[in-house]
C-alpha cells in the first residue's frame, strides 16, 4: 500500500529561503578565493565549501520536517553524517577548480556537475538515512530529472558567479547567482521527494503516528549545522575586516598606513578643507640598500618608520607609499604647521642609526603642497609636493620646499621639452658652437671645445642646463653625442683643410659608456671624416667614477689606443677622483669655473696650485675654465696654469664667427 505524505508549507517557504541565502554566503566569501594566496586562500576556500555544504545540508532536512507521514521516522546516524560530508566535500572541489582567474568552459561545466553530483549524493543518501516501517523506491524519470535539475541549476549558478565575482558582494548578479544555486538545491530536492514512493513494510504490525523524536533529532541536527553556517560566515567577515584589511591597509615592514590606506583617506575627504600633503624622501637610501645590502636597508626603513610614529596624530598621518617614499596628511593645515613638522621630521630623521653593526647616517627632502581635493583632484596634490620635493633635492636636499606657481611653469616647460626633444634632432633644431682655448705662456690657440645648442622653433635657444638633463634621462644624449661628434669632427676636418689644424673636444655622457659601443661609435666618425684621432679630445666628468669603474677605464683605454686625447672636465666638483688618477688613462685635468671665480682666496689658490703640481708629477696637461678677467690670467699663470678657457679670450661661437674671431688675435695670427 503506497503511502502518501504531506507539506508544512511555511517550512517548505524557509527551506528556500535557508538554500539562497547559504548559496548567497557561500559565493560571496568564495569570491575572495581568487584573490587571495597561500594560507589566506585556503581559509576562504574552506569557509566557503563549509557554508555552502551546511547550507545544503540544512536545506535537505529542513525540506524533510516540512514533510510528514503518519508514521515513526528516525536517522542512521553514519550516513547522515555521510550526506553532510558529501555536500561539503563536493563545494570544496567545485570552489577549487573554478578559483582562477580565467577558466575555461568545460573547467566550469566539470565545477558545476561536482557540485550537483554532490548535491544528488548528498539528497539520496540522507533519504537512505530515514529508518522507517516502509519500502521506498523511485520513479526512474523524476529521479533523472532531479539530477538533471541540480546539473544544470549548480553549472548556471556557477557560471553567473565566476562572470561576476569581481563586483560588490551585494550585486543584483551575485543575489540572481545565489537564487540559481538555491533553485538547484530546492528543485533537486522536491522534485526527488516527488520521484520517492513509499509502501507500507510487509514486516510492520502497525502504522503510527509520528513520534516527535525524529522531529527533535532533526531540529537539534539542524540547528547545529545552522549555527555552524553563522559561525563561519560571521568568523570570515571579521577575517576580512580585521586581518586581511590589515593587511591590505598597512605597510608591513614599518607598519603604517600604505598607499591603499592613503587613497582611501583622500576618498573620504572629497571637499573644501585645507589638507597639507609632505612628501618624504630619503637622500641616501639607494646607495646604502646596494652597497649594504636589502635586509640593512629594510630595517633602515623600519627605523625610519618607528620615528615617523611620533608624529601621528588624531589630524595628521603618515604613509610609506613607496620604497624609501613616505607622506604625511595634514588636516586644516597652514604653511606654518607644514613647516614645523617638516622640520622636525628632517632634524628626527638625520640622527644616526645603529643597525647591526653599522652606523649609518640619512637625511630627507620633504616637498610640500597644500590644497583641498575639491579644488583639485589628488593627483595634482601629490604631483604638486612630488615636484617640490625634487626641487628640495636640487637645493641641495635635507631641508624641505613649498610648491609654487613657478615650479608648476617649470615643470610643464620640461615636459614640453621633454616630448620635443623627440623631434630636435629629426628636425636639425640643433647647432653646435666653439670656444677656444688660449696658451698664455706661447700666446697661441691650442684648440676648440664643441658645445651643443638647441634652437627651439618656438621657445628660442634653450639652455643646456635644461635640455641636457633630460636628454640624459631619456637616453636621447646616445644619439645627440654622436650626431655632435660627428659634427665636430668635420668642422675640424674643415679648419684642416683651410690650413688650421687645431684639435676639437667633445663632451661625453656617462651613457655612451653604458652603450659598450663608444669606441666604435668614435672610429667610425673618424673614418667616414677622414680625420687623425690626434685632433679629436673626448672630455669625461669626474661623476663617472661612480660607475663601473674598471669598465670606464677599459673603455678610455681603448680610445687612446685609436690615438684620441681623454680629459676629465669639471675637476674637483663632483665625487673626489684624487684616489684613482694614477689609474684613469686621460691627458688633461680641466678646472671648473668654480676656483676660477674665487681665485682671491688664498686657501683656493692654495688648492689649485696643489692640483697643478699633482697633476705635473702626474705628467698631465691642466686647463683652467671660466677665465674672464685679467686678474684670472694673472693668478693662474702665477700657479703655474697657462692653458686658459673662458669669455675673456672668446665665448662659444658659431663656426661662420671663427674667421673673424681669428683676425682680431693679431698674436695668434702672426704664428700662422
Amino acid at each position: 500500500m503506497n503511502i502518501e505524505g504531506s507539506y508544512n508549507y511555511y517550512i517548505v517557504a524557509l527551506s528556500v529561503i535557508i538554500a539562497v541565502l547559504a548559496s548567497y554566503s557561500a559565493l560571496s566569501i568564495a569570491a575572495k578565493i581568487s584573490l587571495a594566496n597561500g594560507k589566506t586562500r585556503f581559509f576562504w576556500l574552506l569557509a566557503g565549501s563549509l557554508v555552502m555544504g551546511n547550507g545544503i545540508w540544512s536545506m535537505h532536512f529542513v525540506g524533510m520536517l516540512a514533510f510528514h507521514i503518519h508514521m515513526t521516522v528516525s536517522y542512521d546516524i553514519w550516513l547522515t553524517i555521510g550526506s553532510l560530508l558529501a555536500s561539503v566535500i563536493s563545494s570544496f572541489i567545485a570552489f577549487y577548480i573554478t578559483i582562477p582567474r580565467n577558466i575555461k568552459w568545460y573547467t566550469m561545466a566539470v565545477g558545476g556537475f561536482i557540485m550537483g553530483s554532490g548535491i544528488v549524493t548528498m539528497h539520496y543518501t540522507g533519504m537512505e538515512a530515514m529508518i522507517m516501517p516502509v519500502d521506498i523506491y523511485y520513479d526512474k524519470t523524476l529521479w533523472v530529472l532531479s539530477a538533471v535539475i541540480a546539473l544544470i541549476a549548480s553549472y548556471a549558478a556557477l557560471l553567473l558567479f565566476l562572470r561576476f565575482r569581481s563586483q560588490s558582494s551585494a550585486s543584483w548578479s551575485k543575489w540572481l547567482s545565489a537564487v540559481t544555486m538555491g533553485a538547484a538545491i530546492c528543485g533537486m530536492h522536491y522534485t526527488g521527494m516527488e520521484a520517492a514512493k513509499m509502501e507500507h513494510s510487509a514486516t510492520a504490525d502497525m502504522v503510527a503516528e509520528a513520534s516527535t523524536g525524529a522531529d527533535l533529532f532533526l531540529l537539534f541536527g539542524v540547528t547545529i549545522v545552522i549555527s555552524i553556517i553563522l559561525l563561519v560566515s560571521w568568523g570570515a567577515i571579521f577575517f576580512d575586516r580585521h586581518v586581511l584589511e590589515k593587511l591590505a591597509y598597512l605597510d608591513s615592514i614599518t607598519g603604517l598606513p600604505n598607499r591603499n590606506e592613503m587613497n582611501r583617506f583622500f576618498d573620504s575627504h572629497v571637499g573644501t578643507e585645507k589638507l597639507g600633503v609632505l612628501f618624504l624622501d630619503l637622500d641616501q637610501f639607494k646607495a646604502i640598500n646596494d652597497t649594504l645590502g636589502h635586509n640593512i636597508g629594510d630595517l633602515l626603513i623600519q627605523e625610519v618608520g618607528i620615528r615617523l610614529r611620533q608624529y601621528i596624530r588624531e589630524d595628521q598621518q603618515a604613509f610609506r607609499i613607496g620604497g624609501d617614499e613616505f607622506l604625511f596628511i595634514i588636516k586644516h593645515c597652514t604653511p606654518k604647521r607644514a613647516e614645523q613638522l617638516a622640520h622636525q621630521i628632517l632634524q628626527s630623521i638625520k640622527q644616526v642609526y645603529h643597525i647591526e653593526g653599522n652606523e649609518l647616517y640619512v637625511t630627507g627632502s620633504i616637498g610640500i603642497s597644500i590644497g583641498s581635493i575639491q579644488d583639485s583632484d589628488r593627483s595634482v596634490l601629490l604631483k604638486t609636493a612630488d615636484t617640490a620635493m625634487y626641487k628640495a633635492k636640487g637645493l641641495g636636499k635635507n631641508q624641505f620646499c613649498f610648491y609654487s606657481d613657478e615650479m608648476g611653469l617649470q615643470l610643464v616647460r620640461k615636459m614640453e621639452l621633454e616630448k620635443d626633444l623627440q623631434l630636435a634632432l629629426e628636425n636639425k633644431q640643433f647647432f653646435v658652437v666653439y670656444q677656444p682655448k688660449w696658451n698664455v705662456k706661447t700666446s697661441s690657440l691650442v684648440g676648440f671645445e664643441a658645445l651643443i645648442r638647441w634652437e627651439h622653433p618656438r621657445l628660442g635657444l634653450v639652455s643646456p642646463g635644461e635640455f641636457i638633463q633630460i636628454a640624459e634621462g631619456t637616453g636621447l644624449i646616445v644619439p645627440m653625442t654622436r650626431w655632435a661628434l660627428e659634427e665636430a669632427c668635420c668642422q675640424c676636418k674643415r679648419w684642416q683643410l683651410q690650413g688650421l689644424e687645431q684639435p676639437v673636444s667633445v663632451n661625453l655622457s656617462v651613457r655612451l659608456f653604458q652603450t659598450d659601443s663608444l669606441q666604435e661609435i668614435v672610429r667610425n666618425v673618424l673614418d667616414k671624416v677622414g680625420l687623425e684621432p690626434h685632433l679629436l679630445e673626448l672630455e669625461i666628468t669626474e661623476s663617472m667614477v661612480l660607475y663601473d669603474i674598471n669598465d670606464i677605464i677599459r673603455q678610455l683605454q681603448s680610445l687612446r689606443e685609436l690615438g684620441v686625447r681623454v680629459s676629465m672636465d669639471d675637476f674637483g666638483t663632483g665625487y673626489s677622483s684624487i684616489g684613482l688618477l694614477d689609474r684613469i688613462p686621460i691627458d688633461t685635468l680641466k678646472l671648473d669655473r668654480l676656483f676660477t671665480n674665487d681665485l682671491e682666496s688664498p686657501s683656493k689658490r692654495a688648492i689649485i696650485n696643489a692640483i697643478i703640481m699633482m697633476a705635473d708629477h702626474l705628467q698631465l696637461d691642466v686647463i683652467a675654465e671660466g677665465v674672464e678677467t685679467r686678474e684670472h690670467i694673472e693668478f693662474l699663470t702665477q700657479l703655474g696654469c697657462h692653458v686658459m678657457q673662458g669669455y675673456y679670450y672668446g665665448k662659444p661661437m658659431r663656426d661662420d664667427e671663427i674667421g673673424e674671431w681669428l683676425k682680431k688675435h693679431e698674436h695668434y695670427m702672426s704664428l700662422v
